[in-house]
């Protein structure tokens, strides 16, 4: 038998799964915050791995992700142990913020300290008793409030690892990414614990398409670890599409956009990618494409001011396949909803 998993004041057992409440601070109503994580420790021995979301509280679509994953037939068999935190930031998630209460960025503010801010102590507790105790994680993200993004995943360039596991994710777009100084990505990596960002849709929103990428790549990341089997996991109908490089397409002058392109579209330099009109209809500007690529990201705000960040192209390393896999981008947004069996009226 393998040992239990230690976390806090907690003892699981292998074979058996467990909420841990992780006390954070009390609010100053003296109401108490709380880190929790969900403990899956397996029978058999294996990669321990955490799933992350709401590090932004806004981003609400990896709450969602964390659910359905812990509810999935293969990791009632798991080998390893998984530790699933579907909300790290409380304070951003109940405010239905991005921040912190003291307005700082817990995503710059890794690896913390536990005598310094309300950020810098939330980041300690999670670094240090979550992250560093694991082998491997995925960190789930979604675009801001007001834009939305193309299911794609994040990772340093020349790490053969993840870049195996960005493979086994098969996320439609995986794109190289730098590290941010007081990211999780950095420390993590510092720390030796190879992350997995993965980004899809748009903050404060549900979207059923990065809700089914992102399950089913974390699934199969884990069968490739070697954490669960094959059976049951679902098989990527098309491989993830590579780009190093990305850029973001501003407004040239302020008034009301009308976009012409969806995230995922395959687009060519000089193309039209939206219309910028004043109220009266008086002047009209075209959001022209100044590169070839893939649609990764756009705004989906009508008002917007000169120099907004419009629409995100992300230039493949292999132009042929990109466009047609873009055609089966498309096949995918259009197809049915997946439902869980409880949602089925």
């Amino acid at each position: 038998m393998r040992d239990p998993f230690i976390l806090g004041d907690q003892r699981v057992a292998p074979g058996t799964r467990r909420t841990v409440d992780l006390p954070v601070s009390v609010l100053s109503d003296h109401t108490p915050v709380t880190l929790s994580a969900h403990v899956v420790h397996g029978k058999r021995p294996g990669p321990v791995m955490f799933v992350s979301a709401a590090i932004h509280g806004d981003e609400v679509i990896g709450v969602e992700i964390v659910r359905r994953l812990l509810r999935a037939a293969p990791v009632a068999r798991l080998s390893g142990t998984l530790v699933a935190v579907p909300i790290v930031n409380s304070f951003g998630f109940i405010n239905r913020s991005r921040y912190l209460p003291d307005r700082r960025d817990l995503n710059r503010s890794f690896p913390g300290s536990p005598q310094g801010s309300l950020a810098a102590r939330l980041a300690h507790l999670f670094l240090t008793e979550i992250v560093t105790r694991c082998d491997v994680g995925i960190d789930l993200h979604s675009a801001a409030v007001g834009r939305t993004n193309l299911p794609q995943i994040r990772l340093t360039a020349g790490n053969a690892r993840l870049r195996e596991l960005g493979g086994a994710f098969a996320a439609p777009v995986t794109m190289m990414s730098k590290t941010r100084e007081g990211s999780l990505r950095l420390v993590a990596q510092n720390a030796g614990v190879d992350v997995l960002l993965y980004e899809a849709g748009e903050g404060l929103r549900f979207d059923e398409h990065a809700a089914r990428a992102g399950v089913s790549g974390i699934l199969r990341v884990m069968a490739r670890l070697g954490m669960i089997a094959g059976r049951g996991v679902p098989r990527a109908r098309v491989g993830s599409v590579i780009c190093e490089r990305s850029s973001w397409v501003r407004a040239s002058s302020g008034g009301l956009l009308r976009t012409l392109k969806r995230r995922g579209d395959y687009v060519e330099a000089g193309q039209v990618l939206g219309v910028v009109s004043d109220p009266f209809g008086e002047r009209e500007a075209e959001v022209i494409a100044d590169v070839t690529g893939i649609l990764v990201g756009r705004s989906d705000l009508p008002v917007v001011n000169e120099g907004d960040a419009l629409f995100h192209i992300a230039e493949p390393l292999e132009p042929e396949k990109a466009e047609a896999a873009a055609e089966r981008f498309d096949a995918d947004l259009e197809a049915p909803p997946l439902f869980d069996e409880d949602e089925i009226i």
